[in-house]
């Protein structure tokens, strides 16, 4: 069996209509961000706030207890960011704990832990050292165990399952160094022979490749007698014959993690081990980052609350003019921004980790807003810690150690937290995907009549059916629950959070109004307007927010749990969050979109060359993406198990 020799060839059109294939088609569940962009505050849907059960806690709780332990005696984040390695002890380490087992039911020898628990877990870890965090989530949020948990069969989990709860890590391979977020350009191909498939390829940005023991690979396989074919999912053996790690990739933050370059050149895989039908795979690897995503707001998370601690202890110690730095209103403002920007975004994750653990909600938007809005948030709250600490705050942990300060790696912690607005999903990525889904229902009734492949006949059923919704849905927006002064009083204690859900409740039709504005004024031009889009997209993300941590701040009230702080922060993140979505409404109309569309024509036709003139480019040589030609490696295989 010999590869296809060329990539696949595929136009804007025929791009979006695999990406379009591959999504969810159908809205089983409620949603509560869905219902936000469509001007319906449902705030019935999360509050009260959803809580785990007692022995999920209990069980949660414990693992925590034994994971503290181990993170404070055995993880030496000086020497993983010194060495850009994480020693085998700690990996050997971690599996005896368990952790590659978090998420596996116990009846295949994992901890059986909640997404709840899961993301805390993940959010020590990643405080210890986020390459430590990455090493864990790669291997559970995206890895084996969360495709076959969903689409898997009994005879696979029992195979895989056991093995990946103590012993064997695995690794996630979709991108390719010339595919990136259009998976249509997929060029590692697996065709059919007999009972296996034939791999030939190559996968870039491998997390967890150089030392992975299992892989769940995305390959095309052609169209044939026996399947329908289409990219499709496999579980591999890292040892199998014609697999090589060429290379170890190295990056400005998270230095510890095994990152490689795989090649697959004849590579058998037994049809038993392929994840679902043909064709499937990209629809298993959307779908198992609807939770996995979650894995990326804990490491946020976490990074705000060390965030917080350091600026508290540090802002508290330094002087300036007489005062501690705190003091001073152009420090102090910084300071709460990153203490109520951390509650939200805790608050986000736990709401949208418990409606996860639940499943009664449809959370694909709730899990990429998380992921979207906490990946920005935790970079803009590193960068103010940097800053607060001064020049502090750009010299490396080992050089203050050096000159006999306290080792606070401030920089490193900006540099770790860089990725997460690229990983799974770059921002610019997760707001097209979270913009098609905020307008579904639009599509569902109008779709066919911006669409110029429809006939005429099509098109004035589909006017019938959308004059029908409309007429129903518009009126709607025009008042609502949020223009009525007593609603929500039951998040008024001391702090008046009902004000804030009011806000939303208005805002949110205001937000599905001018969506359908846009979409009548550019109708099937709307998908290019990706700016747009991602200012609509930002506002439901900040209203999500707002929502969460007013429903936070009430649970934790109600529970006797620092209830009148919570209420506080709540208060101070709502009022900030609405100033950004003053500001984000303004852009929707009010925005350079045009003029940046002509700068960037001049740029890319040569007009601006000049500009770039007196200056030295220490670039090296190469093609700008490696060749990737089907072949036998001519590279050593630097793949290391661990045992």
């Amino acid at each position: 069996m010999s590869a296809p020799s060329s990539k696949p060839t595929v136009t804007e059109r025929e791009a979006r209509q695999v990406a379009e294939a591959a999504r969810e088609q159908d809205w089983r569940k409620p949603s509560f961000a869905k219902e936000l962009f469509l001007g319906r505050f449902r705030l019935d849907l999360i509050h009260p706030h959803p809580l785990p059960a007692a022995e999920d806690s209990e069980r949660g709780e414990e693992f925590l207890a034994k994971l503290r332990v181990f993170c404070e005696t055995r993880i030496d984040a000086a020497r993983i960011e010194r060495e850009a390695r994480i020693p085998d002890e700690v990996i050997a380490g971690l599996k005896e704990l368990g952790a590659l087992g978090m998420k596996i039911d116990t009846k295949y020898g994992g901890l059986g832990l909640t997404q709840v628990y899961y993301n805390k877990a993940l959010a020590l870890a990643g405080s210890a050292c986020p390459a430590v965090g990455v090493l864990l989530s790669a291997h559970q949020s995206i890895g084996v165990p969360q495709p076959l948990k969903l689409f898997g069969t009994d005879e696979q989990k029992a195979e895989f399952l056991p093995r990946c709860a103590r012993t064997d890590i695995s690794a996630f391979l979709l991108t390719e160094p010339d595919v990136g977020s259009d998976p249509a350009r997929l060029a590692t191909s697996a065709v059919r022979d007999g009972d296996a498939y034939v791999l030939d390829g190559v996968k870039l940005w491998t997390t967890n490749g150089v030392i992975a023991d299992l892989l769940v690979v995305m390959a095309r396989v052609p169209k044939s007698a026996e399947g329908k074919g289409g990219i499709t999912a496999f579980v591999v053996e890292t040892d199998s014959p014609g697999i090589t790690v060429e290379n170890r990739n190295a990056f400005m933050g998270l230095r510890g993690i095994e990152n490689g370059v795989t090649r697959f050149h004849q590579v058998r895989v037994p049809a038993a081990n392929r994840i679902g039908p043909e064709g499937a795979g990209l629809k298993i690897a959307l779908t198992t980052l609807n939770t996995g995503r979650l894995s990326l707001p804990a490491s946020c998370v976490a990074a705000g609350k060390w965030c917080l601690k350091i600026a508290r202890e540090w802002s508290a110690a330094r002087e300036q003019w007489g005062r501690p730095i705190a003091e001073h209103e152009a420090v102090g403002a910084k300071i709460s921004f990153i203490a109520a920007t951390t509650f939200a975004l805790e608050a986000v994750l736990d709401l949208s980790s418990q409606m996860a653990d639940e499943d009664r909600n449809d959370i694909r938007i709730e899990g990429a807003l998380a992921k979207l809005f906490a990946s920005e948030m935790g970079w803009l709250m590193a960068d103010e810690l940097v800053q607060i600490r001064g020049g502090r705050g750009f010299e490396t942990a080992e050089s203050l150690a050096a000159r006999g300060e306290k080792a606070v790696p401030a920089e490193q912690v900006l540099r770790d937290l860089r990725i997460n607005r690229i990983f799974e999903g770059s921002t610019e990525i997760m707001h097209l995907l979270i913009a098609r889904e905020a307008v579904d229902a639009h599509l569902k009734v109008a779709g066919d009549l911006i669409d110029p492949d429809k006939s005429l006949q099509d098109k004035a059923k589909a006017g019938a059916g959308a004059g029908v919704f409309y007429a129903k849905w518009l009126p709607k927006l025009v008042a609502g629950s949020g223009q009525l002064p007593g609603t929500y009083g039951e998040f008024r204690h001391g702090v008046d959070l009902s004000r804030h859900l009011r806000y939303v409740e208005r805002n949110a039709r205001k937000l599905a109004r001018s969506t359908f504005y846009a979409m009548s004024r550019w109708q099937g031009r709307m998908e290019t307007k990706q700016g747009f889009l991602g200012r609509i997209v930002d506002i439901g993300a900040e209203l999500f927010a707002m929502s969460a941590a007013c429903v936070r701040a009430e649970l934790l009230r109600t529970q006797g749990d620092h209830g009148r702080e919570a209420y506080q922060l709540a208060d101070a993140f709502c009022e900030q969050s609405r100033i950004r979505v003053e500001e984000l409404f303004g852009r929707l109309w009010t925005n350079t979109d045009a003029i940046d569309h002509k700068v960037v024509k001049g740029v890319m036709g040569g007009a601006y060359e000049w500009l770039e003139q007196g200056i030295v480019d220490p670039s090296g040589d190469g093609p700008w993406i490696a060749d990737t030609t089907p072949g036998p490696s001519k590279a050593d295989n630097l793949h290391r198990p661990v045992d």
